[in-house]
């Protein structure tokens, strides 16, 4: 803790990129718990001078001396980057939260949404708590207090995610795509005219304006997709059930930031609509928008920028009374990546998480 205010330090790591903005964000925008916080990035990105909490501050280098004098350390940086810093920041006595996806399915590693799971955080022999994917993020708060109440047994999901959540990449990408297709009404009524307008696809595989790329992530054995799996190893352990039977299919869709899920849920209870949506009307970090007919269901477009889970089309199966059908949205890069951070970070200095505004 530092001498002069017996508050926290607080580190951020990879304060340049996408998320590290966000992080920058959340933490000038939340309670004012650190007596500093340092900004951290690579070597070409030192020197420059980045705004926190009112005030520019200088970035340093990542060494290993950068985290002297640092309590919590927020990460958000690329897998082999976490491999490799995560440990020595743990090992000078920095509590490291990590966004990547190195540390996630390590079973010495808690992988904390301080919603569902904030006890989880206090057992961290590696210093070290995990981030989930942004996409198990944008549902796993919802889902969470579903399984309190009725305890889930089996899950189906459809993603829609966003073009940012392939970094400032994909967001650039869908940006250039939508300037090549913008006000051409002639395309799409033909195979192949969009790929031909756009070119180059960028990190999608296949145009993204004007389109959807039944893929995302990287190829795994018998055709499933990093995301897909990621749903699926990352609900378990966040809920403890590593039997749950889940399966999941990951759609990119043109839309910049905010990733939705279309989800199918079957409980061990029996459970109606008007019970679904009461346990998520008093859900904490959950909003409840779910009057279709006046337009009332949450969209990418209407959620980015804000912190809770959305949820809307709330159904009960028409075949089977246990089961739940819902549409979800979370912003990828808040609730999705930096609050997520920053709230396990107050967990562990308050001993409550913030909740989502």
């Amino acid at each position: 803790m530092s001498a002069h205010s017996g508050k926290p330090v607080l580190a951020i790591v990879g304060a340049t990129g996408a998320v590290g903005t966000v992080m920058r964000e959340v933490v000038s925008e939340r309670a004012d718990l650190w007596s500093e916080v340092r900004l951290v990035a690579s070597a070409r990105s030192a020197g420059r001078r980045l705004p926190v909490r009112g005030e520019e501050v200088v970035v340093r280098e990542l060494t290993p001396d950068v985290f002297d004098g640092v309590d919590l350390a927020m990460f958000d940086v690329p897998d082999e980057v976490s491999e490799r810093w995560a440990p020595i920041a743990a090992s000078r006595g920095v509590v490291v939260i990590d966004k990547s996806g190195a540390f996630r399915l390590d079973p010495q590693v808690p992988l904390v949404v301080p919603e569902v799971n904030p006890d989880d955080a206090a057992d961290r022999p590696k210093g070290i708590i995990s981030v989930p994917n942004c996409t198990t993020l944008a549902m796993i708060v919802a889902l969470g207090a579903l399984h309190r109440a009725f305890g889930l047994r089996e899950l189906v999901a459809a993603s829609y995610q966003a073009a940012s959540g392939a970094g400032q990449a994909g967001a650039d990408a869908l940006y250039d795509q939508l300037s090549k297709v913008g006000g051409n009404r002639t395309l799409g009524q033909r195979p192949g005219d969009v790929r031909a307008a756009i070119g180059d696809p960028g990190p999608f595989g296949a145009p993204l304006a004007m389109n959807v790329v039944p893929w995302a992530g990287s190829l795994r054995d018998e055709g499933w997709s990093s995301e897909e799996l990621k749903i699926r190893n990352e609900t378990r352990k966040i809920l403890g059930m590593p039997d749950l039977k889940v399966t999941s299919t990951c759609v990119r869709v043109p839309v910049v930031t905010g990733h939705s899920l279309a989800v199918h849920a079957v409980f061990e209870c029996e459970v109606t609509r008007q019970a679904a949506r009461e346990v998520l009307a008093d859900a904490p970090g959950v909003e409840l928008k779910d009057d279709p007919e006046r337009g009332e269901f949450p969209t990418p477009a209407d959620i980015v920028g804000t912190d809770p889970t959305w949820v809307g089309r709330v159904r009960q199966s028409l075949d089977d009374p246990h089961g739940i059908d819902l549409f979800v949205c979370g912003d990828n890069l808040r609730k999705g990546a930096a609050l997520n951070a920053a709230q396990i970070a107050e967990l562990l200095v308050t001993g409550q998480a913030g909740q989502p505004s």
